[in-house]
């Protein structure tokens, strides 16, 4: 099964890039964009002069709880600089999206909490909603990461998608928003809330 096969399967179709799309990011912005493989992980992540993105990681069932995913983020941790992730709303009847944000809270990522993400899928036509976690080796505060979520937003999730997909993306304006006030609980919160109740 080649790389993008792997991410297929274990990604939904609504956040998923095509294989076009992610072809063209590693040819044309091969000094952004990368991949890195091995026999049981893939990790497609962006390299940007102030911060890292994390496009997607994937680590197959049968080689997890090896530390695999831990030293790929070790090693982007090592370049120093703040990394920024998508992960879907918490679902709590679901086991993998647990484990997930056990893993990143494990790695010492922060839920931006005032930063709301809400796009259209140009998949399914849905609007899909994602939560933006981070880590930082220098304090960034979270309107920080807002702005470098969009420039990535525009530098990687909407780069030519007129031509890759025949219609585009929204514009980040109407995808990001950043509020101090916005009602939303820190999704760690939640995990470790519902942990207490299940003792």
């Amino acid at each position: 099964m080649n790389w993008y096969e792997k991410l297929k399967q274990y990604f939904p179709v609504e956040e998923m890039k095509s294989k076009q799309h992610m072809e063209l990011l590693l040819k044309e912005k091969g000094d952004v964009y990368y991949k890195d493989e091995g026999p049981h992980h893939v990790l497609m992540y962006a390299e940007f002069p102030s911060f890292l993105f994390i496009d997607y990681v994937y680590v197959s069932t049968e080689s997890r709880g090896q530390g695999i995913g831990h030293k790929l983020i070790e090693k982007l941790k090592k370049k120093n600089k703040p990394i920024i992730l998508e992960v879907e709303p918490y679902d709590y009847q679901d086991s993998d999206s647990t484990k997930r944000l056990r893993f990143y809270q494990r790695e010492g990522f922060k839920h931006a909490v005032s930063i709301g993400y809400t796009r259209k899928s140009l998949a399914t036509d849905e609007a899909n909603s994602l939560e933006i976690l981070y880590w930082s080796p220098t304090g960034e505060n979270e309107e920080e990461i807002y702005e470098q979520m969009k420039r990535m937003y525009e530098d990687i999730h909407t780069y030519k998608d007129e031509e890759i997909y025949g219609k585009s993306y929204q514009p980040v304006d109407e995808v990001l928003t950043y509020d101090d006030d916005r009602e939303a609980a820190d999704i760690f919160d939640v995990l470790d809330k519902q942990q207490e109740e299940k003792k």
